[in-house]
């Protein structure tokens, strides 16, 4: 052993106090799973393997008791049978009283988080001095590292289907059902603004990795626009949006042309009259609290938005636009496997920050040749990376009919020309991969719902 595992911090005396308190009272156990406790908060390897038995014995729906522990022993060659006999012993004789079993287990896990900040550390202070590590990658490492012990995300354990069940599904279930709409809400997707379209993906759910692909100039920037709007304005959301292509202000004008309905030639070229700055006015006092952030950080890696969503702290949702302008975080020569890498960390952050991860794709060529027929997209023609399909839970696919308009060999849908764009859902994690056709207005870039007629007759 050297110095810095002689140093680490432990108390042998709580961890000997909970596994006493256990073997004395079995309902001690469901106490501190409760709190989230697990067998890698103990330090010594001896207190693992009993913490582990009895473990396995609860699962196995019997009755904890020394006996049945020193069974489960007897498989492992951590004890022989006579020294596992006596601990056991000296453990339910050591406990003073089973009450205080949740400020014991409080304890222990103070000690391995310590340990834990001892080990990254460690392993920071051997990149920083290995000369190796270029300095960025390097404090994006240690700030994810030190992250996910803030998260309590170090070392978790499988979990086994029935406690799952009991303690967290159940719970969950019950919130979605509740009557009260506050609690609801904290558990469903929220609303992306359009109703038909929440209804085939049940809105934006959380860890989801959403891919927006289209090909260029089909409006993709201006529906993540709308999205990022809807989620902040109408669902409250606090929402950040990540451009590596326009600036700030480009995407702020978009917003206010779209909300104060005034074309955005005018506002371009600065041909505003009395009747707009009006509307503009009152659109922005609109939006003023609103919380859509917009980043406009040129090349940005997945591990670089990653610290900046956890420095800004309860971001909802995330729009990045787009997934071919974004760079790996590590040195790939071939560009298909850097962005299988890309599509890797960004399915990584939606699942470790809990939130929708929305994010805009480039569509390949292929969409202009799949014969006369029709250009309508399909999951193939997301450019560069299959990696992109497989690792996204919903992939929709933008199309307008009048992109198309002057192709002589494609016959176009008139009823579907300059007005209308269908959202193809090709993927859908959580169900059907239908398509939502909604209203589209170029000269605002709004989107918006279609009103439904409905037939009287039967």
């Amino acid at each position: 052993m050297d110095a810095l595992d002689i140093s680490m911090p432990y108390s042998m005396d709580a961890e000997q106090a909970i596994l006493g308190a256990i073997l004395c009272d079995p309902s001690c156990l469901t106490l501190i799973q409760s709190k989230g406790f697990n067998a890698e908060y103990f330090y010594r390897n001896e207190h693992k393997t009993i913490y582990n038995a009895i473990l396995k014995i609860d699962a196995n729906g019997q009755t904890i008791d020394p006996l049945l522990v020193l069974e489960e022993l007897k498989t492992d060659s951590t004890f022989d049978e006579a020294s596992a006999k006596k601990y056991l012993v000296e453990l339910a004789n050591a406990v003073v009283s089973t009450a205080n079993v949740e400020n014991y287990a409080k304890i222990v896990k103070d000690k391995f988080f310590i340990r834990s900040l001892i080990g990254i550390s460690k392993d920071i202070l051997d990149e920083a001095t290995s000369g190796e590590t270029d300095a960025n990658l390097l404090l994006e490492s240690a700030e994810a590292k030190i992250y996910n012990v803030r998260q309590g995300r170090g070392s978790d354990d499988a979990s086994l289907l029935s406690q799952i069940v009991k303690d967290k599904l159940y719970d969950r279930l019950e919130k979605l059902n509740s009557s009260d709409p506050e609690v609801k809400a904290q558990y469903q997707g929220f609303t992306t603004g359009w109703q038909d379209l929440d209804n085939v993906i049940a809105g934006m759910n959380r860890s989801d990795l959403i891919i927006i692909g289209a090909r260029p100039a089909m409006g993709k920037t201006s529906f993540a626009l709308n999205l990022a709007r809807n989620a902040a304005f109408l669902a409250g959301k606090k929402v950040l949006f990540f451009s590596l292509e326009m600036t700030k202000e480009q995407l702020a004008q978009r917003v206010m042309s779209t909300e104060a309905r005034i074309k955005g030639n005018k506002m371009r070229k600065g041909n505003l009259d009395d009747g707009d700055w009006q509307r503009l006015a009152i659109a922005a006092e609109a939006l003023k609290d609103t919380q859509l952030y917009f980043d406009d950080t040129s090349g940005i890696t997945a591990n670089e938005m990653k610290a900046k969503i956890r420095r800004m702290k309860d971001v909802d949702m995330v729009v990045i636009d787009y997934l071919q302008l974004m760079k790996s975080a590590t040195r790939i020569d071939s560009r298909v496997q850097e962005v299988s890498e890309i599509t890797r960390s960004l399915k990584l952050m939606a699942k470790d920050l809990n939130i929708p991860v929305v994010v805009l794709a480039q569509l390949s060529r292929g969409t202009e040749g799949h014969g006369q027929k029709s250009h309508r997209p399909q999951l193939a023609d997301l450019r560069e990376s299959g990696s992109i399909e497989q690792d996204a839970d919903i992939v929709i696919m933008l199309y307008r009919e009048d992109y198309y308009a002057n192709d002589p060999d494609v016959p176009v849908d008139m009823d579907k020309q300059i007005d209308t764009v269908d959202l193809i859902v090709a993927k859908n994690r959580h169900g059907p991969t239908e398509t939502v056709t909604l209203g589209w207005n170029a000269e605002f870039t709004l989107f918006s719902a279609i009103e439904k007629k409905f037939d009287d007759q039967f």
